[in-house]
């Protein structure tokens, strides 16, 4: 799937892609409000852990700007339709529109393969990325309080709190 808007084009990522996603996952990661991460996996984890049919890349020119990419939340059959999802977006390029492109991509893309829910776990500092997903039909459902220990960086051993957003389909 590709769709364009302005000069932002949405693809799917392929292996290609992994140097500059892994730049973006990195840069996020370094801001210590985008993941409890310490570093990007290696290309064969990341794939071996993320849903092949749904992952994009954002690229003006050339240049990858921004992804998004899911994993299912658990084996069970009962939650098939039920994925995780990752979007980020390099700093260069945050506030164009490049965050809603790829959550829109990955909506129209989940919902083609019969998934309904798309959720994610936010830290409650990161405003700009709450804000993004509501923009793009997601809801807060819940807060989960002290959640997880940040083991790297100057939040060090901070635990952390996330909020949980949802994106339902209404068309599954």
């Amino acid at each position: 799937m590709s769709s364009e808007a302005g000069a932002v084009l949405i693809r799917p990522m392929s292996p290609e892609d992994w140097p500059e996603v892994r730049a973006i996952f990195t840069e996020g990661i370094e801001t210590g409000q985008a993941t409890f991460e310490v570093a990007a996996p290696e290309w064969e984890q990341f794939n071996a852990s993320r849903l092949p049919d749904h992952r994009f890349v954002a690229e003006v020119s050339g240049r990858v700007l921004g992804w998004t990419a899911v994993s299912a939340v658990s084996a069970r059959p009962a939650y098939a339709g039920v994925v995780e999802h990752s979007v980020y977006v390099a700093g260069s390029a945050r506030g164009r529109g490049v965050g809603s492109l790829l959550l829109q991509a990955l909506a129209e893309s989940t919902e083609r393969h019969g998934i309904w829910t798309i959720q994610s776990s936010i830290f409650p500092e990161n405003q700009a990325s709450i804000r993004l997903h509501q923009a793009n039909g997601f809801t807060i459902v819940g807060r989960r309080e002290r959640i997880a220990r940040m083991s790297a960086g100057p939040l060090s051993g901070q635990w952390r709190d996330t909020l949980l957003l949802e994106r339902r389909s209404r068309r599954v």
